[in-house]
């Protein structure tokens, strides 16, 4: 099989994956209501935990970072997809989850699924440096969806860094600007310092 038919049949299965919309189907079957109706109306793991409790939101989150992972890793890793051919299969999974045509092309945020191609790339780092920096940025900071961004950055330094290569930067580059695009309403807020990180800046001669 050539490596342009292997990079469309994994991007094609990448982007169905991820528009399975797992928070909608399950908020539906165990909470039977529409998930898009709590919250914020993100069909996401924080509302599918609102909806049904923690072991909705649990479920929903593995199952939207497998969807994720495992086209990413199995054509990586498995299939020997590498380079450039990597980048429509890692960002088909993000795509399909943020514009799923199950859902009339609104689908989550994409936090989750962004977990997952990463695990499928890196393994470790890529989720590692993810997780260090929103807890870093929750921590400091109040508007969750800087934080995000924010930790991205952190990815970022790390790629940059391990020298994971221009592929993989470009990944990022696509699957930040999916992230800015899906938060962009939360983002207009500036970020805003916790209440005792403002305190003790006030303190400050």
């Amino acid at each position: 099989m050539s490596d342009t038919l292997k990079t469309l049949i994994w991007s094609a299965i990448g982007f169905l994956l991820g528009s399975i919309p797992f928070a909608w189907i399950l908020a539906r079957l165990v909470a039977h209501l529409d998930v898009r109706l709590v919250g914020d109306g993100n069909p996401g793991t924080a509302n599918a935990w609102k909806a049904g409790g923690w072991p909705l939101g649990v479920a929903v989150m593995v199952l939207d970072f497998a969807k994720g992972f495992a086209p990413v890793g199995i054509a990586h890793y498995f299939a020997g997809v590498s380079g450039y051919a990597l980048i429509p299969i890692a960002l088909a999974p993000v795509l399909g989850h943020a514009f799923s045509p199950f859902l009339s092309f609104r689908g989550g945020k994409a936090v989750a699924v962004t977990f997952g191609i990463w695990s499928g790339l890196t393994l470790w780092l890529g989720p590692i440096a993810l997780a260090f920096g929103l807890v870093l940025f929750m921590r400091l900071q109040t508007v969750d969806s800087w934080s995000v961004i924010l930790a991205m950055g952190i990815m970022l330094v790390s790629l940059w860094v391990a020298d994971y290569g221009l592929p993989f930067l470009i990944v990022w580059a696509g699957n930040t600007f999916v992230l800015v695009w899906k938060h962009r309403t939360e983002l207009r807020q500036p970020p805003r310092l916790r209440h005792k990180l403002s305190q003790w800046e006030d303190k400050q001669p």
